[in-house]
């Protein structure tokens, strides 16, 4: 009886213990800078450590767009993908509600820069024009492209542009962009991407999401499955514990972030650079998503990306989160 009740309790122990290892997306840029704290300072092994769960590991997977993390989550090859809201938003739908965010990463803003003399204005794109985003028609850039379509030509144009779009990694555009050749001459970029394109004389900014949305907004965001958070409840709370950390250990400490930065990714630019694009007023690093985080949901909904209105912001991500 003895044996028994012990098998007992080490299957039931079994049944119920944690994952050891969590699997992580990341990409490219200043704005996932909370990724790259947490990877080098091991926040997530330290506070996994401290809620009781042992020695466990992470891994850490990087990829050009939020659509391939998408497809590495599906799959059953990552735990969290860190990418822009669009998408998120069509994970979100896709599974209703069964992936949802865990945490914002930024509220930022998204540039439109060319090198395009002739280029002013959306009306000033023409047939020989190339528009570089992560991923065509799924990306954030994308969709704010379609967004400012709408606005400037109508909701029934905003996929006017979507045939001149390029998927194209952000590092991979700006060597485009700034090089002079014209196969690429839109770049909708993050940080720092933008802030070295318009750092050539080749290059100018016609527009920014500013423009398009009133705001900053949420442009990052780490996203999982309600598969993985239930069956995994004290290292999803160690997870945002790092998650909270590293944002709160950015935003006191700058000058050190951009330093670590620089260090991890081993960029060859100026720390003056890297600190001028983590302290902009264009960049603040924040756990919580931007309130209007729904008007993206908003215009998937409206052209038929997705077939769910999220009501408010809370209904897009876990309860760790509100």
């Amino acid at each position: 009886m003895i044996k028994r009740a012990l098998a007992l309790a080490l299957f039931v122990s079994a049944l119920f213990a944690e994952q050891s290892e969590v699997r992580l997306s990341k990409a490219y840029g200043v704005n996932y800078l909370p990724l790259t704290v947490i990877e080098e300072r091991k926040l997530i092994e330290k506070h996994a450590k401290a809620a009781g769960l042992g020695n466990v590991t992470t891994q850490w997977i990087t990829f050009g767009s939020g659509a391939n993390g998408n497809d590495a989550l599906i799959t059953g090859r990552v735990d969290f993908v860190s990418g822009g809201v669009a998408p998120f938003l069509r994970l979100w739908d896709k599974t209703k509600g069964k992936v949802k965010g865990f945490v914002a990463l930024d509220q930022a803003l998204y540039y439109f820069n060319t090198n395009n003399p002739s280029l002013k204005t959306l009306r000033d794109i023409g047939k020989d024009d190339r528009i570089a985003v992560s991923a065509v028609k799924s990306s954030f850039q994308a969709v704010l492209l379609q967004m400012a379509s709408a606005k400037e030509f109508g909701v029934k144009n905003y996929d006017k542009f979507d045939v001149k779009t390029v998927s194209l990694k952000q590092p991979d555009a700006l060597i485009a962009l700034t090089s002079g050749a014209k196969d690429i001459t839109v770049h909708i970029a993050t940080e720092p991407f933008n802030t070295l394109e318009v750092k050539s004389p080749l290059v100018h900014r016609f527009l920014t999401s500013r423009e398009i949305v009133g705001d900053l907004h949420t442009n990052l965001m780490v996203w999982t499955s309600e598969d993985f958070y239930v069956k995994n409840p004290k290292l999803a709370k160690a997870v945002y514990a790092a998650f909270e950390e590293a944002i709160d250990w950015i935003n006191a400490n700058q000058s050190e972030a951009a330093e670590l930065y620089i260090k991890a990714t081993k960029t060859n630019e100026p720390k003056e650079l890297i600190y001028g694009v983590i302290a902009s007023d264009d960049l603040r690093f924040s756990i919580k998503p931007s309130e209007n985080i729904t008007l993206f949901s908003d215009f998937l909904f409206e052209t038929g990306a997705i077939k769910s209105k999220a009501t408010s912001w809370k209904e897009l991500f876990f309860e760790i989160n509100h």
